[in-house]
């Protein structure tokens, strides 16, 4: 089980309320998915071979390489980078987390194409989030609905999720006279792009927020048990069930970017609490119906935000149409529902493949495509075209630059933590995507040329200032 792969390359164990594994990377390690099948007869010496670069993230275990039987033709896939150089190699496939251009594989071949697999936040890598770095690749999975092999409910088992019932209204209000605060916060990874604690700092000051973890902690979970950080990373039940009494959990991402939605967002909805988010801009499209959430940034402050959960706090009939979603038939989304219902990869659900392998068939397809038009394009002396190579676009990440979580940068102090380690990695970020792009134009093969490639284009930078 764990992570994809059994929870390797995946920052390893993290504090309670940090980022919990996805349900969609739960993986059963005896059952190596081979894929749905097909009569493709050749010898696996024939076969297109994919090369998991990370391989941490490799869904088959415990050998090194698998023949995987996709709808379009089979492949080897295999985490053996012996292969990386091999003629009949005809993918490399990266995990965004783990991948630095100043360890990128080069010379890049011409006859290989580059896959980016990349569910986790924009902030583990902003070198995605900028025009040269995303279009390094040719093949994307990420949280983007535009992305080729979308990620986006990753976080949502499905329907019946979001149908779970709520805490009735009487025990919430009694859970408030004994003090506890209408609004609950539960965030222990404290310094990220989105900023979030500057808001809920500013938030505090106008209404009562709990804040069991690390950041801005103010009280202490009433047992040992919940205290412990593996709990709180799972759905465990005792924990889920002290945090359902809050009527209103506060959902921020830890960056901002169009459909990067997590189970900050998923788990209080599910739970019956009301999330007050902040994170994907685009999130109101994925909502059961109208009225599921309240966003922060529909407010033009901190003091209004407080204004109106205090006024649903006090109005339990207006606080529950928040919850109409959970009667028979309160899901109202089509596209909500209908996007559940197309997706072919399982959360949490052993009779699908989990995403890493669909989005390995999905290579495999797309490759044993390209051989055949490659094929084609020789057999008929170039009469027939060769295959357009397919090239990511900006939108397949596309995430902005992170920006104060209450006030302007202006407002901030010269030595602001938060601007020298965010803003710094952000823009660095794009001149290492150039760089990488640079030298894979002048077919480079030298990794430790990277840093002069980067000093060149911080002159370049420092002259046009």
């Amino acid at each position: 089980g764990g992570g994809p792969g059994g929870g390797g390359g995946r920052g390893g164990g993290r504090g309670w309320a940090q980022d919990a594994v996805p349900p969609g990377a739960a993986f059963v390690a005896a059952a190596s998915y081979r894929g749905p099948g097909n009569n493709d007869t050749r010898s696996n010496k024939a076969l297109p071979i994919l090369l998991w670069w990370s391989g941490s993230l490799f869904p088959h275990f415990p050998g090194d390489t698998e023949r995987i039987d996709c709808p379009r033709g089979s492949c080897l896939v295999t985490r053996s980078r012996r292969v990386a150089r091999h003629r009949r190699t005809k993918a490399l496939i990266f995990y965004g987390t783990d991948f630095r251009a100043y360890e990128a594989p080069l010379p890049r071949l011409p006859h290989q194409t580059w896959a980016l697999f990349h569910e986790e936040s924009p902030m583990n890598n902003y070198l995605l989030s900028h025009p040269p770095g995303i279009r390094l690749f040719n093949y994307t999975a990420t949280f983007r609905r535009e992305s080729d092999y979308p990620l986006t409910l990753q976080w949502l088992p499905g329907v019946g999720y979001l149908r779970g019932p709520a805490v009735p209204l009487a025990e919430k209000d009694a859970w408030r006279r004994q003090g506890y605060a209408p609004v609950l916060y539960l965030q222990s990874h404290c310094d990220v792009p989105s900023d979030r604690d500057r808001y809920v700092r500013e938030l505090m000051r106008y209404i009562q927020v709990d804040s069991y973890g690390k950041c801005l902690h103010n009280r202490e979970l009433p047992s040992e048990r919940l205290r412990d950080t593996s709990t709180a990373t799972t759905e465990d039940s005792e924990f889920m069930t002290f945090i359902a009494r809050y009527k209103f959990h506060l959902a921020l991402e830890n960056a901002i970017c169009d459909d990067y939605m997590t189970e900050k967002l998923w788990r209080p909805m599910h739970l019956g609490a009301v999330p007050v988010y902040r994170g994907s801009p685009a999130v109101r499209d994925w909502m059961p119906n109208n009225l599921s959430i309240i966003l922060i940034d529909d407010f033009d402050s901190p003091q209004e935000l407080a204004k109106y959960l205090d006024f649903l706090d006090k109005n339990g009939e207006e606080y529950m149409k928040y919850l109409e979603y959970k009667n028979l038939g309160g899901i109202k989304n089509r596209f909500l529902l209908e996007s559940l219902e197309r997706r072919e990869w399982g959360v949490n659900d052993m009779t699908l493949p989990n995403y890493l392998n669909g989005f390995e068939c999905f290579i495999c397809d797309r490759e044993n495509t390209r051989v055949k038009e490659e094929q084609e394009h020789k057999k008929s002396r170039g009469k027939i075209p060769a295959p357009r190579p397919h090239i990511a676009q900006f939108k397949h990440m596309g995430c902005p630059m992170p920006t104060p979580g209450f006030g302007s940068v202006e407002d901030l102090s010269g030595g602001d933590s938060w601007k020298e380690m965010w803003l710094q990695d952000y823009w660095q970020s794009l001149d290492q995507g150039e760089a990488l792009t640079a030298m894979i134009h002048r077919n480079e093969s030298h990794q430790g040329r990277f840093w002069d490639y980067m000093h060149e284009i911080f002159l370049k930078r420092t002259r046009q200032h």
